[in-house]
């Protein structure tokens, strides 16, 4: 099992880790600072830095996934085509550290933080979600037309309130209590282990009432000022009862 040390902590961006096992996929380690493709969000990228001074080049993160296709506790590091010299000096137990691509995480980072704004702004169920370095998208399960300025607008003024967003977990029956936490249609938060990480995004002034609280997987900002100028790019009907809104960083 990989250590997942991004969930507490989705500023780390690097660790010391050893090799547990060399796959057909990729790259196993003993612990991680990658975030492996999941919930929407897509997976990281970076380098493995070998004790020699090798530098294997990761361009995707992944869960591994057992006999059945089932995804299992570990995380398969991708690497890059063409680096099967550097490939041959690892073996399980090699030390090594892991240092992700900083700059494409934290747009990641900015974009997720952004979506959940955005389920705040459209209370609808969610059926798609894409988070990218360069794009995000929501895809709404509803009829009702969207403003495409109005949202932009909602979205500013939530990311200059500069509300804190804090990782936090509840109970397995907290989440059987309040259902409408869940807001993704597709998607449903791992359970079995009795908690499930929950992602809040704090109370607008003169409101008691958190402007986000929702069971996530991913790696979020600290604050949503950190998000900077974003807006929504573009509103598509992609169906009778779905809305897609897209978000892109502001020119």
């Amino acid at each position: 099992m990989t250590q997942d040390l991004f969930r507490q902590d989705a500023r780390l961006r690097e660790c010391s880790a050893h090799v547990t096992a060399l796959t057909d996929a990729g790259v196993v380690l003993d612990r991680s600072v990658f975030y492996p493709l999941g919930g929407g969000q897509a997976g990281d990228a970076g380098q493995l830095l070998l004790a020699d001074g090798s530098v294997l080049h990761i361009i995707d993160t992944r869960k591994a996934k057992d006999e059945q296709g089932q995804p299992t506790a570990d995380i398969v590091h991708v690497p890059a085509p063409g680096q099967e010299a550097v490939l041959a000096r690892l073996q399980p137990g090699s030390e090594l550290t892991a240092r992700i691509d900083w700059e494409r995480r934290h747009r990641l980072m900015r974009f997720h933080t952004a979506t959940h704004l955005l389920c705040h702004l459209v209370a609808q169920p969610v059926n798609g979600c894409s988070i990218t370095p360069d794009y995000a998208r929501l895809d709404f399960h509803m009829t009702e037309p969207l403003d495409k300025d109005a949202l932009s607008a909602g979205l500013a003024r939530l990311v200059a309130a500069a509300l804190p967003v804090t990782v936090g977990a509840i109970s397995d029956a907290e989440l059987d209590a309040n259902p409408e936490l869940v807001k993704s249609m597709s998607v449903q938060p791992p359970r079995g282990s009795g908690q499930v990480r929950t992602i809040a995004i704090a109370a607008l002034p003169g409101s008691t009432a958190l402007v986000d609280l929702q069971p996530c997987g991913g790696t979020h900002v600290a604050n949503t000022a950190e998000i900077g100028a974003m807006v929504v790019t573009k509103i598509e009907k992609k169906s009778a009862n779905s809305r897609r809104v897209v978000l892109g960083f502001a020119a």
